[in-house]
């Protein structure tokens, strides 16, 4: 994949999951529990809607709770309170764009100081340290002056 089509579709992909960065954690109790509940729905009306025994919609609450349901069941499960799955991932913290400049980032920075360190020991420390792994991160991000 080339560089502009990577830098396209991470835009693409920040702008597409901006409003979920606000959505809250999943409820303890997983999702399926949360939103049954607040609909006001049993088990067994949920059964109903999927043909299934409530006893298997108890069982899809608790393997969501636990990280053990398929999508395909959410999906189902999600489709029979009248809703949609939404899944996705989203970056930790800040954007595509910075988690994918993280490694070069952290490779100039540990190159430069390591430069840096070295010219100390000749007393040639240079006083733009910050500036000097910006231009190395930049450079080797294919966006800065080649030296």
């Amino acid at each position: 994949m080339n560089r502009q089509f990577r830098t396209l579709r991470r835009s693409q992909l920040d702008r597409g999951f901006a409003a979920a960065k606000s959505l809250p954690p999943r409820p303890s109790g997983g999702w399926i529990a949360a939103v049954r509940e607040a609909l006001g729905l049993s088990l067994a009306d949920i059964g109903r809607l999927l043909r299934v025994p409530r006893q298997n919609v108890q069982m899809f609450e608790r393997a969501e709770a636990t990280d053990r349901i398929t999508l395909a069941t959410l999906r189902k499960v999600a489709e029979a309170m009248g809703c949609d799955l939404i899944y996705g991932f989203v970056p930790k913290s800040g954007s595509f764009e910075e988690l994918a400049e993280r490694p070069a980032r952290e490779s100039a920075t540990r190159d430069v100081q390591r430069v840096v360190h070295t010219m100390a020991l000749e007393d040639q420390k240079p006083e733009n340290t910050s500036q000097l792994i910006e231009d190395e991160a930049q450079r080797r991000l294919g966006r800065g002056k080649t030296k």
